[in-house]
C-alpha cells in the first residue's frame, strides 16, 4: 500500500478557497450550505476512490470505527445520503451503485460507514451528545470513516469530546471550543454549516500521525491541501454528520481569483 499512499493525487481546480472569503478566512468562519451543494465529485473523484478502496479493505481498523451508540445515526446517515446519489452520476440498484468512475459497490446497511466511505471522496465523522453521561456538555467522536487524516488518527479521537479531541492544536482555545460548541449545538435539520481549512502540504491524502507527533508542513511545501467541512443535523437520532471533502493542488492551478486573495491573505499553518 506504501506506494499508492505515496502517490500524489491532484485536482486540476478548486471547488472552494476558504481563504478567498471573508467569512470563511477566520476561524470557526462558517457559512450556509444545502444538501443540493454538499457532496461533490470532483476531477480526483476515480483517484481518490482507488486509495479509499485499499484503505478500507486492507486497514479498516485504521480508518473506520463505530461504537453501538453511534449504529443508529450511521445507518441514518446512509438512508439520508443513497438517495442523493443519482443527482451526482451514480447509477443505483437495489442491491449495487455504480460509482461515476465506473467502480460497483455493494450496498449493505449492516456496514454503513464503510459502504459509504467507497462511495463518497469526503470522509465522515458522527458527533453526539455524549453517550455515556461522563460529564461532557460537547459533542462526542461515536463513529467515523476517516481515510484522508491530515495528521490526526482516528484511533485517538474515538469516543472523545471535543475539547479533548482538539487538545493539541495551539489556537483551540476554550473560548473557541465554546464557540465551536455553539454551532454544533445549532446546526438545524436541512440547513447546514460549511466552512475551510487550508494548508500547505506535501501531497499525502493519507497522513495519520498521532496527536503528539503533528507537525506542520514546511511553508514552501509544493501543494495546497483544503478541506471543505460541512455539518449537518441528522432529524431522527439529532446527531451531527461533519463531512471532511479534501482537495490538493498546485499552486499554479488556482484560479486568477483564488491566486490574488491567497497573496493578500496568506495560509497561516497555524489554522
Amino acid at each position: 500500500m506504501k506506494d499508492l499512499v505515496a502517490t500524489p493525487i491532484l485536482q486540476n481546480r478548486l471547488s472552494f478557497a476558504p481563504w478567498a472569503d471573508p467569512r470563511t478566512r477566520r476561524l470557526p468562519g462558517v457559512i450556509p450550505v444545502t444538501y443540493e451543494d454538499w457532496l461533490e465529485v470532483d476531477d480526483a473523484y476515480a483517484a481518490q476512490m482507488g486509495l479509499r478502496d485499499r484503505l478500507i479493505g486492507e486497514a479498516r481498523d485504521l480508518v473506520l470505527g463505530l461504537s453501538e451508540h453511534g449504529r443508529p445515526a450511521a445507518e441514518e446517515l446512509y438512508d439520508l445520503i443513497l438517495p442523493m446519489l443519482p443527482a451526482l452520476g451514480f447509477a443505483c440498484s437495489a442491491e449495487t451503485v455504480t460509482r461515476p468512475d465506473g467502480a460497483t459497490v455493494a450496498l449493505d446497511r449492516t456496514d454503513p460507514l464503510a459502504t459509504l466511505g467507497r462511495l463518497l471522496q469526503c470522509d465522515l465523522c458522527l458527533m453526539e451528545a455524549d453517550p455515556d453521561a461522563f460529564g461532557h456538555t460537547e459533542h462526542v467522536l461515536t463513529g467515523g470513516v476517516l481515510c484522508f487524516p491530515s495528521g490526526w488518527t482516528l484511533r485517538e479521537k474515538f469516543m472523545r469530546p471535543m475539547m479533548r479531541i482538539h487538545e493539541p492544536i495551539e489556537i483551540y482555545t476554550d473560548d473557541l471550543g465554546k464557540r465551536v460548541q455553539r454551532l454544533l449545538d445549532g446546526v438545524r435539520e436541512g440547513r447546514g454549516l460549511m466552512r475551510g481549512t487550508a494548508s500547505r502540504s506535501a501531497a499525502h491524502l493519507h497522513d495519520p500521525r498521532s496527536e503528539y507527533e503533528f507537525a506542520h508542513a514546511p511553508a514552501d511545501a509544493p501543494y495546497i491541501r483544503v478541506e471543505r467541512q460541512c455539518l449537518f443535523r441528522l432529524p431522527r437520532t439529532n446527531a451531527v454528520v461533519f463531512s471532511i471533502h479534501t482537495q490538493v493542488v498546485r499552486p499554479e492551478s488556482l484560479s486568477p481569483d483564488q491566486a490574488q486573495a491567497l497573496a493578500e491573505h496568506p495560509i497561516r499553518q497555524a489554522d
